[in-house]
């Protein structure tokens, strides 16, 4: 085949991958879910299998703990973060007309007083719509969560999602090497290569990611609760859960955070600085402990890259392409690093064979 009908190939190949996610992406939830558990639960089941256990006993094991944590989950916290969102939500007019209130003697120090008279029909116009906001919300996540049970509805996520995820984990590597024998021979070493590349990124980072996130779910939601900041649990969870997101799970928490401690325990400095350290031993936890041990510092995955990523997974598929956002950003990248070393190694780029040698 030239090299024209190799790109077509491939062009087309790519495309209908595409429109099969655009056409399918109300269902593909469950399954996306079961492959990364999967994917994230192989290495586990290699070590069972490694001390004498059969594969399908091991992926038995596994799914089982996987899935008692997740009811365990489900049932003891689910509820209380529920009641606590809710409870965040019909204080929020409150606290951005109190938030107003705060800042009201210091702008009136640098605006003009027949502006700060007319302030009244501005904090009207700042309540007013908090409230809308707030309504807003409340209608944006009734809807989603009555179109999702819809589309993917909750008896498929707690059936499908374990059933795919056994599956795929018990045929792992069986999968893996039939896919494997697909690979074009005069390719092999280089596709093999560049899919131990991917693999190498991809446990780095979703694996070690995951891991963070969910111990610094832990810290914060423990660490909030503890000093009893209102809230403190649901605000303290979703930041740790979000902070797979470089720099905006911290920068949202510590906002909110601190933005409810001092409405709360005004004037009490200690109580409001203990709030801003609880983030700041959480970044230094992440930053200088977490981070370097667990996902490391060669996974290639810049922080823009994936912040573009999760923005253009999510608004072109929604919440499943949020999910396969990072995976497809770490295939793009090790892909692209692959294609430009091809390019700085070939006459296209004009250096001969002993400048390379040269280099080495």
């Amino acid at each position: 085949m030239t090299i024209q009908q190799h790109m077509r190939f491939w062009t087309v190949l790519i495309a209908l991958f595409v429109l099969f996610l655009i056409l399918l992406s109300d269902i593909l939830l469950p399954f996306v879910l079961g492959m990364a558990v999967a994917y994230f639960l192989d290495p586990v089941a290699d070590k069972l299998e490694a001390k004498g256990l059969g594969r399908t006993t091991a992926t038995s094991i596994i799914v089982g703990i996987f899935l008692l944590l997740s009811c365990l989950f489900i049932i003891l916290l689910v509820p209380a973060l529920i009641d606590q969102l809710i409870g965040l939500l019909k204080r929020l007019p409150g606290y951005i007309t109190a938030l107003y209130d705060f800042f009201k003697p210091i702008i009136a120090r640098f605006v003009d007083i027949e502006m700060l008279q007319a302030s009244e029909e501005f904090r009207a116009a700042i309540s007013s719509y908090a409230s809308n906001a707030v309504k807003n919300l409340g209608s944006l996540s009734s809807n989603l969560l009555s179109q999702g049970l819809a589309l993917v509805n909750l008896l498929s996520l707690l059936v499908i999602t374990p059933v795919v995820a056994f599956y795929l984990l018990r045929d792992w590597d069986r999968i893996t090497a039939k896919v494997d024998s697909w690979i074009p021979r005069s390719k092999l070493t280089e596709i093999r290569q560049i899919a131990t590349d991917i693999d190498f990124v991809l446990a780095g980072f979703v694996r070690g990611q995951s891991t963070v996130c969910l111990i610094l779910s832990i810290y914060y939601g423990t660490a909030l609760l503890a000093v009893g900041l209102e809230f403190g649990l649901v605000i303290g969870i979703v930041t740790g859960l979000i902070s797979f997101i470089p720099f905006v799970g911290a920068i949202v928490g510590f906002i909110a955070s601190v933005g409810v401690a001092i409405f709360q325990f005004w004037p009490d400095f200690f109580q409001i600085g203990i709030v801003g350290a609880i983030f700041i031993v959480g970044q230094v936890l992440e930053g200088y402990v977490l981070t370097p041990k667990l996902v490391g510092e060669k996974v290639g995955l810049h922080p823009v890259w994936v912040m573009f990523g999760l923005l253009a997974g999510g608004s072109l598929f929604g919440f499943v392409g949020v999910l396969i956002a990072v995976p497809l950003a770490a295939v793009v990248g090790v892909v692209s690093r692959f294609a430009l070393s091809q390019y700085m190694s070939s006459p296209l780029y004009g250096r001969n064979q002993e400048q390379l040698e040269g280099d080495e």
